[in-house]
């Protein structure tokens, strides 16, 4: 039992940033489906049936949720979203051809039942639809509709591409943190590909980072500046907001709704949380309280960068790819600094304007560049991927967002995100 915040703290900050040479990474993809009809919503037992022996719990209790062949993992999202985790891998080469069979195979056994990813990051057509019905996700979204209209969209509309990577040992633990806070804005903005949400142009170029950031702040906005700064251990500002932040929800008999907004803190000082009996918390509710906040870099021993919009095809190898070259060595990640330090703290600018933000555009033709130039063991037909991109997007300011899509409203925005 936890019953003293300071030994809380002490706790999430050896867990959060687990120290150690850097050296593997780890992907998870998210994909929106749609059937024939893209207006139509998802069935969840026809998904579960295409998913086969692959289908996680959460949609099929009887499932083995066998990984596949080189090792992945499925998960499905509230919305029917389908998500790949890869096994962590110690080169980018091995790593992106792991995840290619993957995809390959789960989007083979998606089309043989009629099922076709969408191209962009956020549904362009139908309206936000919870499709599992488990508590974690019951709380949710009522936790988030006492927030504002965003968070159903967030959790059943979106899709991201999640890259995990070593925290590192020593004082690089906190340039790493530091540099993947200071790009965070630049490649927000240059792989932004969610213009269009529930049939509507928004007028941001990410709406997908637009509605996580407006459906609960607490949890899913950056830390502050002074817990970004690449001279300063992150794990205790880290802390103290795990401990500061509201709890979504706590595992228990029946519903696992909170009343009010009580914070882990609250809980940990006696405070009832809506569960009867009320008890203390533990180490293992500190933990699943930690994966429930949504920040652009998400520290789970490995710090997990969630910024990225989902790409079409087989471009999530390029945000993966450029991620990688600019933490390669301590001289790279030096550099990164340096080159951001004019864009620090620009989400909002990045998700909306993409690279149309002037300082973004400058800041990602130096990342871009500095990327093509530290991919090392990068696949051919990544490398040559990232180049094209960086010389026909990047370097023009312009981003997926910036491509129509065959069916999507006109490039103006009709209601826009608050």
């Amino acid at each position: 039992m936890l019953r003293d915040c300071a030994d809380a703290e002490a706790y999430v900050a050896s867990v959060c940033f687990k120290h150690g040479p850097p050296r593997l990474t780890g992907i998870e993809l998210e994909w929106l489906l749609h059937g024939p009809d893209p207006t139509r919503p998802l069935d969840r037992t026809a998904l579960a049936a295409a998913l086969g022996p692959h289908a996680p719990p959460t949609i099929d209790p009887a499932s083995p949720a066998l990984p596949l062949p080189a090792g992945s993992t499925v998960t499905v999202e509230p919305g029917g979203q389908v998500e790949l985790a890869s096994p962590p891998l110690p080169d980018l080469a091995g790593l992106v051809a792991a995840v290619g069979a993957d995809s390959a195979a789960l989007h083979g056994r998606l089309s043989a039942a009629g099922l076709t990813a969408h191209v962009r990051a956020a549904d362009p057509l139908r309206p936000p639809r919870r499709l599992l019905d488990v508590a974690r996700y019951r709380a949710m979204e009522r936790s988030f509709d006492r927030t504002g209209p965003y968070g159903r969209s967030a959790m059943c509309s979106t899709a991201a591409v999640q890259v995990c990577v070593d925290a590192g040992e020593g004082a690089v633990v906190a340039r790493r943190w530091a540099a993947l806070h200071a790009v965070g804005p630049v490649l927000l903005a240059a792989f932004a590909n969610s213009p269009v949400l529930h049939g509507r142009r928004t007028g941001w170029k990410s709406s997908r980072f637009a509605v996580w950031r407006s459906c609960d702040p607490a949890r899913t906005a950056p830390p502050l500046s002074g817990d970004a700064d690449p001279e300063r251990d992150p794990a205790p500002g880290w802390a103290r907001r795990v401990l500061a932040s509201p709890l979504l929800c706590v595992r228990g008999e029946g519903s696992w709704d909170v009343r009010g907004r009580v914070t882990f803190a609250d809980w940990v000082r006696g405070a009832r949380t809506g569960t009867s009996p009320s008890r203390p918390p533990t180490t293992a509710d500190l933990d699943y309280h930690v994966s429930t906040l949504f920040p652009p870099v998400r520290p789970h021993g490995h710090l997990e960068v969630r910024y990225v919009d989902a790409q079409a095809g087989d471009r999530w190898a390029l945000p993966t790819a450029v991620i990688t070259a600019l933490l390669r060595d301590d001289a790279t990640v030096d550099l990164v600094l340096e080159l951001c330090e004019p864009a620090r703290g620009r989400w909002i600018s990045g998700a909306r304007h993409g690279l149309d933000d002037r300082v973004l555009a400058r800041a990602a033709a130096g990342v871009f560049t500095l990327a093509c130039d530290r991919l090392g063991d990068a696949p051919a037909h990544v490398r040559d991927a990232l180049v094209a991109m960086t010389e026909r997007q990047v370097l023009r300011g312009r981003c997926p967002a910036d491509d129509p899509v065959p069916g999507e409203p006109p490039d103006r925005a009709e209601e826009e995100i608050s």
